[in-house]
């Protein structure tokens, strides 16, 4: 029986590769590393970071003086000596734990992931043999908990502290001038052109020299709070942000072929957001309201861009036409009862399957934190949502990624923890460890019903080791893991006792 448990995948995502043809390549993140699996047979093509590899960020800034002792004397080393007591190389751990975010771009060409502890947004080119060409690494002064593209590719991003941002897919190769150097130089008024006498051309050098300087100094410290890197503040909550979408839709004017663009942004308060795309993002077009406890999950299907579904707290799930502010449809996700206990919406997903009738088959996928079950759900034209038998896997429902070219569901699955609890460890590790399944449509009948089926790609991916956690942890080691993978309880906000009712924190 095996010692150790397998870390989970986090995150899963089909990308293309850079030569062209098909989507052949699973990426999948476990721990605080991203694999790269062929989506045909599932052998491993490559691992990121490798083991040793430098994985320091701009953010670093040595060691730190408050961990460290007094400084010893110093005394002469012979070399001979320092050649035979010296330890081997060590290997340098990552800086990060785990990585909370995976996606790729809309063509499937670049994939952009977040470490979590040093908050770095880092872009990635899956090369033809499936290696991780890493193209850029951004740390940011607070962590992103949503990342999502817009038009040419450009990422729109939001943080926890109620920002959202836009940056390049790739960075500028030029330093960001900060607004502080970029008022300095503005201050001074003379030029040479303006100046003749040799007196004064001298006192404005000294002028500019001294600017020059005053600018760096506030470059400098503005570096400290701000990046400097390309970047742009699009707009901000008051609230903690918890998911971002972007979508076009054609102009309102029936004389332009130019498409608007629309930020939809929610929030711990009950909040959606409809705000315009750049560059008039500070233009608020409408606000959803309809949840009474967080928001946490956008879901706006390809296909049906006007329509939103959105999950939180709250035990149902609301349909929208988020043009309009109107809601649709709301759906329950768990039987009413006095005692039901909480629920929140982990994530929300739109899929389209062929399930052997002449149009596709819309689906809506959910998945609450902390439970085995996959709930589905058809979306219908007029933007109707149809409960269908939901599907129950061997453990608590992770992340899932529709098969681009096999029509299943590739689903990962916890596998650490007992299915339906998000702190109860299993007592004992597998001898093997499912961690990704598949499921696939039942043909036929009246309802959709989902079957596992066998796969050889999540076979050979269950069958190699990624990264390990102890099976002896002790409780602190297993509160940290369960966090990083389970928080949404922490958004809901709490109420004290009878005289407290209705105060919240």
């Amino acid at each position: 029986m095996a010692q150790n448990f397998e870390h989970p995948f986090q995150g899963l995502q089909f990308v293309q590769k850079v030569s062209g043809g098909p989507r052949d390549v699973l990426v999948a993140s476990s721990g605080a590393k991203l694999y790269t699996y062929s989506a045909d047979s599932g052998q491993r093509l490559s691992v990121w970071p490798q083991d040793g590899a430098d994985t320091s960020t701009a953010n670093d800034t040595g060691s730190n003086p408050e961990n460290e002792g007094p400084p010893e004397k110093k005394r002469k080393v012979d070399p001979e000596e320092t050649k035979a007591t010296a330890a081997p190389a060590k290997k340098k751990p990552a800086a990060w734990s785990h990585i909370p975010i995976l996606t790729s771009t809309p063509d499937g060409k670049y994939v952009v992931a977040l470490t979590a502890e040093d908050k770095c947004i880092r872009v990635f080119q899956i090369e033809v043999d499936g290696t991780f060409l890493e193209l850029s690494s951004r740390p940011m002064p607070k962590r992103p908990c949503s990342i999502t593209f817009m038009e040419e590719n450009e990422i729109l991003l939001g943080d926890k502290f109620g920002d959202v941002y836009s940056m390049p897919l790739i960075p500028s190769a030029e330093p960001r001038i900060s607004k502080a150097a970029r008022e300095h130089q503005k201050r001074i008024a003379a030029t040479n052109l303006t100046v003749h006498t040799q007196r004064n051309l001298k006192s404005l050098e000294m002028q500019k020299q001294q600017a020059a300087k005053k600018a760096a100094v506030k470059a400098d410290k503005a570096q400290e709070d701000a990046p400097a890197f390309e970047h742009q503040l699009l707009l901000g909550h008051v609230s903690l942000l918890t998911d971002v979408a972007f979508v076009s839709l054609p102009s309102p004017d029936p004389s332009s072929t130019r498409r608007r663009g629309y930020i939809l942004s929610a929030d711990r308060d009950e909040h959606i957001r409809v705000s315009r795309g750049p560059p008039q993002a500070h233009v608020i077009e409408n606000y959803c309201l309809g949840h009474s406890a967080f928001v946490n999950s956008l879901c706006i299907p390809q296909w049906a861009p006007e329509i939103l579904i959105s999950g939180g707290g709250d035990p149902y799930l609301l349909v929208w036409n988020w043009t309009a502010a109107q809601i649709l449809q709301k759906v329950p996700l768990v039987e009413e009862t006095t005692k039901a206990k909480d629920v929140a919406v982990r994530s929300i997903w739109a899929s389209s399957f062929d399930s052997g009738f002449s149009n596709p088959t819309r689906l809506i996928l959910v998945v609450l934190e902390g439970s085995p079950t996959l709930l589905s759900f058809t979306l219908s034209s007029d933007g109707t949502l149809t409960t269908q038998k939901p599907l129950t896997t061997s453990g608590n429902v992770l992340n899932v990624q529709p098969h681009p070219t096999a029509n299943t569901l590739i689903i990962s699955v916890d596998n650490i923890r007992e299915p339906g609890s998000t702190q109860d460890w299993r007592s004992a590790p597998a001898s093997s460890q499912t961690r990704l399944q598949t499921f696939t449509l039942k043909q036929g009948g009246e309802t959709l019903e989902w079957e596992s089926v066998p796969s050889a790609l999540t076979d050979n991916i269950n069958a190699a080791e990624t990264s390990t956690v102890s099976a002896g942890a002790d409780k602190k080691a297993q509160t940290a893991l369960n966090t990083s993978l389970y928080g949404l309880e922490n958004l809901r906000k709490k109420t004290y006792g009878d005289d407290d009712a209705g105060s919240v924190l």
